[in-house]
């Protein structure tokens, strides 16, 4: 099976047109007892662009000369644009593909680091000037390997439908949604119904296991109804599973590979249920270390990996959704274009969030430009 007929009488302007959360990812290790200090007690969890001023100021943040607070690279931190669909544009973009961004940032310094860092990966700009702050998510880990993750959305909240033209999905080949837009149902469905009137697929990767646990049935309303191409990880593949059963039976694994192999087992068949024979549906299924399966026209793809000790493994999702689609717009087969998801998330693995050096994909972006 290979990638979708993306040929039309001209050529889409973007190839892929990501639309999503326009947030700034900051990487700094601190020990809990400073990350308790600051009020971040869990592995997750959201706070006000206030509070994360306050916590980039003890990081080491610095004001600008127009009093714009921002994090300070020389006092160790990384500093990324981030948020999944910009994310996926952004490598996608490093792979050769033509990309375009639509998302809302501030009128701050945080939003000039992401529209700098998009630009430079050679992904078009198409953002909207918010009220709020430019959204950061802050990622910090201990030396014992611990990780805690505040976000604050901020003026990436502000994207509404409003926002999303028509010409920008008309000049569209692919576009990826961003789950987190699952919340905001008017967005989502816009996004869709201009998608379809244009014959165009969307990849939607679900983002968190309580989207999933939350919007199970609007997940499958949606894949039932347009072109869908929907990326989730183990856990929630596990959560959309049981949503369709409608069963709160948790799962006890053992390990990573009676997980993998319980997937492959039990719910691959039940996706390859909801995919039947036509092109859409796709479920793609991130499995971390032990590669992905891909359920197409009600086949299963299996694609294994090399497993790597990560350096951080932020962004390597939406590597693996970046590379899948750059395969499937240059229409590779569903395999072809899995074996190049995991390829790329394993380049990201070594780095924090997603600042990864062009050049380490050049050799990709030829074997993909072959056709």
């Amino acid at each position: 099976m290979t990638g979708g007929d993306l040929s039309a009488t001209t050529q889409p302007r973007y190839e892929l047109l990501g639309i999503g959360n326009a947030i700034v990812d900051i990487f700094a290790q601190a020990d809990t007892a400073f990350m308790d200090r600051l009020g971040l007690t869990e592995a997750v969890q959201h706070i006000s662009s206030e509070e994360a001023e306050h916590i980039i100021g003890e990081l080491g943040g610095k004001n600008d000369p127009a009093g714009n607070l921002a994090p300070d690279e020389k006092a160790g931190l990384t500093v990324c644009s981030g948020g999944g669909a910009a994310n996926a544009a952004k490598i996608a973009a490093l792979l050769g593909i033509q990309t375009g961004f639509t998302g809302c940032t501030g009128k701050d310094r945080l939003g000039e680091i992401f529209r700098r860092e998009i630009t430079a990966s050679g992904t078009a700009p198409l953002l909207v000037p918010g009220a709020g702050k430019t959204g950061v998510c802050i990622i910090l880990t201990s030396p014992g390997g611990e990780t805690r993750i505040a976000a604050a959305p901020g003026a990436a909240a502000e994207l509404s439908p409003e926002h999303i033209g028509e010409e920008a999905l008309k000049n569209a080949g692919i576009v990826i949604l961003d789950g987190y837009l699952l919340d905001r149902q008017p967005l989502t469905r816009r996004v869709l119904a201009l998608a379809d009137q244009f014959g165009v697929p969307v990849a939607l990767d679900v983002a968190s296991i309580f989207r999933v646990q939350e919007k199970t049935e609007e997940i499958l309303h949606y894949s039932r109804n347009y072109p869908l191409i929907i990326f989730m990880n183990e856990d929630e593949a596990i959560a959309f599973y049981q949503g369709i059963k409608k069963t709160s039976e948790k799962y006890e694994s053992r390990g990573t590979r009676e997980k993998t192999d319980w997937i492959i087992r039990e719910i691959c068949p039940v996706f390859q249920i909801i995919t039947g024979s036509e092109l859409f549906p796709i479920i793609a299924v991130k499995l971390g270390s032990r590669g992905a399966v891909i359920i197409a026209g009600g086949t299963i793809y299996r694609a294994e990996t090399s497993p790597v000790v990560p350096r951080n493994s932020t962004g390597a999702g939406d590597a693996f959704c970046a590379a899948f689609l750059a395969g499937w717009i240059r229409k590779k087969s569903i395999a072809e274009s899995a074996a190049l998801g995991n390829r790329v998330a394993r380049e990201v693995l070594n780095i924090p969030g997603t600042r990864i050096d062009g050049r380490k994909l050049a050799r990709i972006q030829k074997g993909l430009d072959r056709l």
